[in-house]
């Protein structure tokens, strides 16, 4: 059935197809319906990591619902996580439309969104009323950013307001320093500047759990692809060195490499990252390395190129605890987690 919806979708621009079907998805929620696609939980399927009680390892990547605005929804659709943003600071529009395409012959997508987002106060307020409800039990990850304008000597006090803010409503932070769409964000991947920003973020996540009398939030670093194997070693020496909660692993490429999609087409598109099938192998050599590296001590979710029960155990065989789709849930539709689950 989603074959046919995939290919109606396709037919308008990425960016409003995707708020179409999640809003009719919404809509369809609403009447009872959002269960159809999730499938019942599974008590086998339970991960447990960072002391948290994930009712299933499979979540949804930052990116797709970057404002907390689809919580419920995609709770329905049976996701064991999801994680909100990437949110900054301040509201920001994000780059210039078209951002997000589509390459179907690659079962990839290029985005050069720019942290599009409402801003951390009202997607913590969103969050608030969320957990307001006790039927909303899903576990929520903070992906957080710095401000386009904010210059990268600044860039801790945007993540610290963002640690600030979500403190109370999120279950774990992933600090986000690997998007190729914020001019000179990834030079902050430098083991210097992330030393810097990480070491505060410990700082305060122990002056906040005092003050709100519970746990700390396990604090994660999502890093890029394109990292060299002597970056990957300063990521995983500064993790071990400061006792970083764990990696994501990875985020988009700007890597063009052994596309289908046409050369020309590729070059219209423009700048971006790329996700999806493309980045398959890349991020489970870097999920593989790390855990290698680290003899498994450092935890890893592992994004990127997972479509099917096969992408998810490949992940999770390399070393992995937990998985995150989000290009395979545009086009694979809202039964993934289901289909992985239960192949």
């Amino acid at each position: 059935m989603y074959s046919f919806f995939r290919r109606l979708f396709f037919l308008f621009p990425a960016e409003d197809a995707h708020y179409f079907a999640m809003n009719s998805f919404r809509l369809a929620n609403r009447l009872g319906l959002g269960n159809l696609f999730g499938g019942k939980p599974d008590k086998q399927a339970e991960t447990v990591l960072f002391g948290l009680k994930f009712p299933n390892p499979v979540g949804l990547a930052a990116g797709f619902d970057k404002n907390a605005l689809y919580l419920s929804e995609l709770q329905a659709l049976g996701f064991g996580f999801v994680e909100i943003g990437t949110v900054t600071p301040l509201p920001q529009p994000g780059n210039e439309k078209p951002r997000l395409f589509r390459l179907p012959k690659d079962k990839a997508l290029i985005n050069r969104m720019g942290f599009n987002n409402d801003g951390v106060k009202i997607v913590s307020e969103r969050l608030r009323s969320f957990r307001n409800n006790k039927k909303n039990s899903i576990i929520i990850g903070g992906n957080i950013g710095k401000n386009k304008v904010t210059p990268n000597e600044d860039a801790w006090k945007d993540y610290d307001s963002c640690f600030r803010e979500l403190f109370n409503y999120v279950d774990y932070f992933v600090v986000n320093v690997s998007s190729p769409n914020t001019p000179g964000l990834r030079e902050l991947q430098e083991k210097s500047s992330l030393k810097k920003i990480l070491t505060h973020l410990q700082q305060l996540n122990q002056q906040l759990s005092q003050q709100h009398n519970t746990i700390p939030k396990p604090t994660l670093l999502k890093i890029a692809p394109d990292l060299t194997l002597s970056q990957v070693d300063d990521v995983i020496d500064l993790s071990m060195e400061i006792n970083l909660d764990g990696l994501v692993a990875t985020n988009t490429t700007i890597s063009r490499d052994n596309l289908r999609t046409s050369p020309d087409q590729v070059k219209a598109i423009g700048a971006g990252g790329l996700s999806g099938l493309p980045l398959k192998q890349r991020s489970t050599e870097i999920v593989r390395y790390i855990r290698e590296k680290t003899n498994g001590r450092v935890p890893i979710i592992a994004s990127g190129g997972i479509f099917t029960a096969a992408d998810a155990k490949e992940k999770l065989d390399a070393g992995a605890s937990l998985v995150q789709v989000w290009t395979g849930f545009i086009y694979e539709g809202p039964a993934i987690v289901k289909n992985i689950l239960t192949p």
